[in-house]
């Protein structure tokens, strides 16, 4: 997924500035897509330039302006085609893994506090995905609300549906996660008592 995708699925619900973007990245696509403010607004503006987005000047506080961006069709098309297109799967980068390959080298207990920092981090990420998936559940997600306002009925469903099935998949993934670390730390144990 590049992030021009990323700013697409946001823009796609309502036009919004750099700023906005910024703000929904973190609370929605950025569970999927990190990208910091650095790179967001330069791909805007590349997304300008290529015709894809639509930008204006609107009135910020009482003399500021911030440029708002539209899809264009042009746009929407660009991004229904990445839809449909099938992924190219990246190679991975996985220093978790990597370094539990080449455990024997650190320390049992720097060992330990890894697998156990890595438990941390993977429940904290399955806390986060089980409240998105209580938002929709809930009807209390902003930007859900706003997207499900802007789409026609039919397509109400689908949109939490999906959104409720990508959750899922990532709360399995950090479930993953923490039963692996967890038998990593008994193979720390059984291997130096």
């Amino acid at each position: 997924m590049s992030l021009r995708n990323a700013l697409f699925a946001l823009l796609v619900v309502e036009p919004m500035t750099g700023y906005d973007l910024h703000k929904q990245f973190v609370s929605s696509v950025g569970h999927v897509w990190h990208a910091p403010d650095s790179q967001i607004y330069p791909e805007l503006k590349r997304m300008e330039s290529e015709g894809l987005l639509e930008g204006e000047e609107i009135p910020w506080g009482s003399r500021g302006k911030k440029r708002q961006y539209h899809v264009t069709e042009e746009g929407k098309a660009a991004f229904r085609n990445w839809m449909d297109t099938p992924l190219e799967y990246a190679r991975t980068r996985d220093p978790a893994h990597l370094k539990a390959a080449y455990m024997e080298w650190a320390d049992p207990d720097a060992a330990r506090a890894q697998l156990r920092a890595h438990i941390e981090h993977h429940t904290g990420l399955l806390g986060q995905w089980r409240e998105k998936v209580k938002e929709i559940e809930d009807g209390s997600s902003a930007m859900l609300n706003r997207r499900l306002a802007n789409s026609p009925k039919a397509d109400r469903e689908k949109i939490n549906a999906y959104k409720v099935y990508t959750y899922e998949g990532l709360m399995s993934q950090a479930e993953a996660e923490i039963i692996w670390a967890r038998r990593g730390l008994k193979l720390i144990d059984r291997l130096n008592g």
